[in-house]
């Protein structure tokens, strides 16, 4: 989940400052949830992903039987 947030900012070539005026969540918050100190909840990902024009979508898939 890190490593898709921090994928989308900087695809986008955003800051962690840009994205949060964007969002309305603190920066400070954006660098704890990329830092892995910090779980995130659905709404503040779905916040996220609307700061980048982005959709959010969350999959369970069947495991692969061996």
């Amino acid at each position: 989940m890190i490593r898709a947030i921090v994928d989308a900012r900087t695809s986008q070539n955003l800051t962690q400052k840009e994205l949060a005026e964007r969002t309305g969540i603190n920066q400070a918050d954006i660098s704890k949830l990329e830092n892995g100190t910090r779980n995130p909840s659905v709404n503040l990902l779905k916040r996220m992903a609307d700061g980048m024009g982005m959709a959010l979508r969350i999959e369970f898939v069947p495991k692969q039987q061996v």
